[in-house]
């Protein structure tokens, strides 16, 4: 019986990790990040494209009017070179360390930095760009509805923005149950040709109207502090238009992958034709607005527009289709964090009813904020300068530590699944990348960039915040 004893114990532990595991393997295919691996390199292309394009593209023009045309197209370019840059950090690092995949992104910043440290690090600003993309895309999409009711609708009466974002949130309650990226294949792709129709609409639509005989090209503000301003908020409006790093990990996760044929092969070809799609749309559209209108094109380049009305409400019916795509694309990995923390350390039962109610509580917020706070122009400035640049920006730093947790697991055949925490970092102290090499000025370079957008964009969105809220009443 002594010799029984350990056998049978040792055979419920088997049978007990063996449970356990296979419930980890439920909650995975349950979680809508590691639900499907199917994708290709198309769904990267329009899942990028509808990410990155959006309410950003439509306020360019009013950003280049703040900048100017030197600064405000040096700045396009830079921002489109830099985040293309730390792009394809992002899917090389995906699979770093052989035979483990980081699906989300606070996993690579656990890995980097150490379990804990990692996620503060990562999850409060991952969730400040998600859960204010969403905010800012109910207003923008509020807005756009208002727009085509304007248009195809002039006698009407008026009607406050309040009841669009109430309409605009209403499909999303529908919507939010989609479980995966890969369930929602089909609406980012119709998403992203949204988005390339209502950019080539603006320019359409901006160049018939012919440059306006009063254009003005000099700064908005006749004050130095209000130019200084002016040029923080079109700072902070140019990184919100290039965010969409932030699900970059999530979306590559759904993709399949083999030691012969990496995810991070049909990932980048997907991210560059993305990139291309993009440059197509912004560049366009922010020199071609400003040309044309100069100072007097508003925060929302369709909101100038007004001929020919059939088009114009065309073009705002397209931006309500793509937003609707695009929160959902950011709402996915906010779902994946809020049902994790549901499942795996509440212990609660994965179930079509907890994930009905935990999405649509997030969109019910998302809504509520929205028609509470609809500063559009200001909360670009805002969330992009405070919640973009770090994401966006700053993985260079991450690329860093990684950079040294590669080598440490190539020249000390460490076990693949074990987390370098200060070992990593010593190793990254050592094995920097040489100095005054162009991989250490263009990672420095990428850092202070990151870091001058991060300060100064806030200070313009919170300034335009306050000056909207000084005469805005609450829900009316």
């Amino acid at each position: 019986m002594a010799t029984d004893g350990p056998l049978f114990d040792r055979k419920y532990y088997y049978e007990d990790a063996t449970e356990i595991s296979a419930r980890e393997k439920a909650i995975d295919e349950w979680l809508p990040i590691t639900a499907s691996r199917t994708a290709k390199w198309w769904h990267s292309a329009f899942h990028n494209v509808t990410a990155v394009v959006g309410a950003g593209v439509l306020g360019l023009p009013y950003a280049m009017s703040e900048l100017g045309w030197g600064p405000g197209l040096t700045i396009l370019v830079i921002s489109w070179i830099v985040t293309l840059y730390s792009l394809w950090q992002m899917v090389e690092m995906h699979e770093i360390v052989p035979g483990k995949r980081f699906d989300r992104y606070h996993e690579l910043g656990q890995h980097a930095f150490g379990p804990k440290l990692g996620l503060w690090i990562v999850v409060p600003q991952q969730l400040i760009v998600e859960v204010g993309v969403d905010i800012v895309y109910m207003i923008t999409g509020g807005q756009s509805l208002k727009k085509f009711h304007q248009s195809v609708c002039q006698d009407c009466s008026d009607i406050k923005l309040t009841y669009f974002i109430m309409i605009f949130a209403s499909v999303h309650f529908l919507l939010s149950p989609l479980p995966s990226f890969n369930s929602m294949s089909v609406l980012s792709l119709v998403a992203a040709t949204m988005s390339l129709s209502y950019s080539a609409i603006a320019c359409y639509a901006s160049i018939s109207r012919g440059v306006q005989p009063d254009v003005e090209y000099d700064y908005r503000s006749n004050t130095a502090a209000g130019t200084t301003f002016n040029l923080f908020s079109g700072l902070g409006t140019v990184v919100f238009a290039y965010g969409g790093h932030n699900i970059v990990m999530e979306v590559q996760a759904t993709m399949p992958s083999t030691d012969q044929k990496p995810s991070k092969k049909p990932m980048w070809k997907g991210v560059v034709a993305a990139y291309i799609i993009i440059a197509l749309c912004y560049l366009p559209v922010a020199i071609i607005g400003y040309w044309i209108f100069g100072n007097d094109v508003k925060e929302n380049i369709l909101l100038t527009l007004q001929h020919p009305k059939w088009l114009i409400a065309m073009a705002n019916m397209f931006v309500v289709f793509h937003l609707i795509g695009s929160y959902q694309i950011y709402a996915i990995p906010v779902f994946d964090m809020m049902e994790s923390v549901l499942v795996k350390k509440m212990k609660l039962n994965p179930s079509w009813f907890l994930r009905m109610v935990t999405r649509n509580t997030y969109v019910a917020f998302t809504m509520f904020v929205a028609i509470t706070f609809p500063f559009f122009d200001g909360l670009l400035s805002f969330f992009g300068g405070f919640g973009f640049a770090p994401t966006t920006y700053f993985r260079t730093l991450v690329s860093f530590a990684l950079k040294g947790i590669k080598e440490c697991y190539l020249l000390s055949n460490v076990n693949n699944t074990t987390h370098l925490q200060l070992p990593c970092i010593l190793w990254l102290a050592i094995c920097k990348p040489r100095r005054f090499s162009s991989s250490w000025f263009a990672n420095w370079f990428c850092i202070i960039f990151g870091v001058t957008m991060m300060t100064l964009g806030p200070i313009g969105g919170l300034r335009q915040i306050i000056t909207h809220a000084k005469n805005y009443k609450f829900y009316e």
